[in-house]
């Protein structure tokens, strides 16, 4: 159990120090929400947003954490993931036509973001044998897209 202050998290409700035993849980979360309205404060400082155009009091406080995306702007992020998937695809069969140890080597380097050294150590090659598959790879994969006219 933690002793706390209301003062400290409520000072409008609490001008004098009233101090009340809570939890550990709760005085975390109270700790979490003090440091997210600190952290708010700042923005809006570093941001230099204090006043509003629209002459409203606080939708200045409402400008960093919620913003209504125009139709336009939703269309545009469905075609983008839908342009994504369909790159995703076209990326798995290029895939499927190189050799297993291409593949292997390949989706550690770029999918899984490995060095060409921990390649290398991991099926016991030297960093030479693995850069020369990866390279011979990409250029089989580059022949096979454009093979199938998916290049721009």
């Amino acid at each position: 159990m933690k002793t706390i202050n209301l003062k400290k998290y409520y000072y409008p409700l609490f001008v004098t120090d009233t101090f009340i035993e809570v939890s550990d849980e709760v005085a975390e979360a109270l700790l979490l929400m003090r440091r997210e309205e600190n952290n708010r404060t700042h923005k809006i400082w570093y941001h230099k947003a204090y006043y509003s155009l629209d002459c409203e009091d606080g939708i200045e406080n409402c400008a960093f954490d919620f913003t209504v995306k125009s139709p336009e702007e939703i269309l545009v992020e469905r075609e983008e993931e839908q342009v994504y998937l369909a790159t995703l695809e076209l990326l798995a069969k290029a895939m499927g036509n190189l050799t297993e140890i291409q593949a292997r080597r390949i989706h550690a380097r770029y999918i899984l973001g490995k060095k060409l050294i921990e390649i290398a150590a991991e099926e016991g090659v030297s960093v030479s044998v693995v850069q020369q598959t990866v390279k011979s790879g990409l250029k089989r994969m580059r022949g096979y897209f454009e093979k199938k006219k998916w290049r721009e």
